[in-house]
């Protein structure tokens, strides 16, 4: 992790931030997350910041702290200058309790938050401020990944998700239905890098943005990034052209997800 703001007014409005909610009794920690926390702002960028608290307390101040904040936001100078900064440059605020639990999805839903959800809350994020060992206590349960069993169950359906995307591409390819057909296989690529990253016990930043950071990098595949690259460059829309890249993608399934979980 190398955090660092990208102007005077995010690192002026992370300080307001962690003033205000440090005097709060019942909130244990401020993390700074995404962009900012990884080094990785610009001007542009907004300010992502994570009240953590116990899902006891939060359960039943969640609303009244939501306003509580609101009302500080729309009123505190140093809010009002950092969004003259970029024309992105406000502060995203989120409550989290450190519980995280795989949600209901549907077979065109794409795939779901959890491991985003805990990689950006616990291994790519930065606390500003600490109460007492609440933040680490979570890290402990959730790191350095979530039990096999879980992992096993979650691989599983993500594949089974992914191959029925990859599994109407043709028929929709051969009716003529394009976008339709891209649509499932952008999802189908997005649920791959999913389980890309389950296979090898590694949470990730996102699906749809940082690829070549994740894959390169945190995972060490540079070569299979140039092979993701090459399944975008499509030169005939409508065609059977996404039918075969889908047959690629299926592919990679079997190379770089299956051959660590038969």
């Amino acid at each position: 992790m190398n955090p660092k703001y990208p102007s005077r007014e995010h690192e002026w409005a992370s300080k307001a931030v962690v003033d205000f909610f440090s005097a709060w009794d019942e909130v244990e920690a401020v993390l700074l997350t995404c962009s900012c926390a990884r080094g990785k702002a610009t001007s542009d960028s907004c300010l992502d910041i994570a009240v953590l608290a116990p899902p006891e307390v939060l359960s039943n101040t969640k609303v009244e702290w939501e306003k509580r904040w609101t009302d500080f936001y729309r009123t505190h100078e140093v809010f009002k200058a950092l969004l003259q900064v970029g024309e992105y440059s406000h502060v995203d605020l989120d409550f989290m309790d450190g519980h995280f639990t795989p949600q209901p999805r549907g077979w065109t839903s794409g795939p779901d938050e959890f491991e985003l959800e805990i990689g950006n809350y616990l291994v790519y994020s930065m606390p500003l401020w600490e109460r007492g060992s609440y933040f680490e206590r979570v890290k402990d349960s959730w790191l350095p990944y979530y039990d096999e069993s879980l992992r096993c169950q979650r691989l599983s359906s993500v594949l089974e998700y992914c191959r029925n995307n990859l599994d109407h591409i043709p028929m929709f390819a051969q009716r003529g239905l394009s976008f339709q057909a891209f649509h499932r296989f952008y999802d189908a690529f997005r649920e791959f890098i999913q389980a890309l990253f389950i296979s090898r016990r590694t949470y990730p930043i996102a699906y749809d943005k940082w690829i070549r950071e994740q894959v390169e990098e945190t995972l060490g595949l540079p070569e299979l990034y140039r092979q993701l690259v090459r399944l975008f460059e499509i030169e005939h829309f409508e065609s059977l052209e996404i039918a075969q890249k889908a047959e690629r993608l299926q592919g990679l399934i079997e190379e770089y997800v299956l051959e660590s979980f038969p």
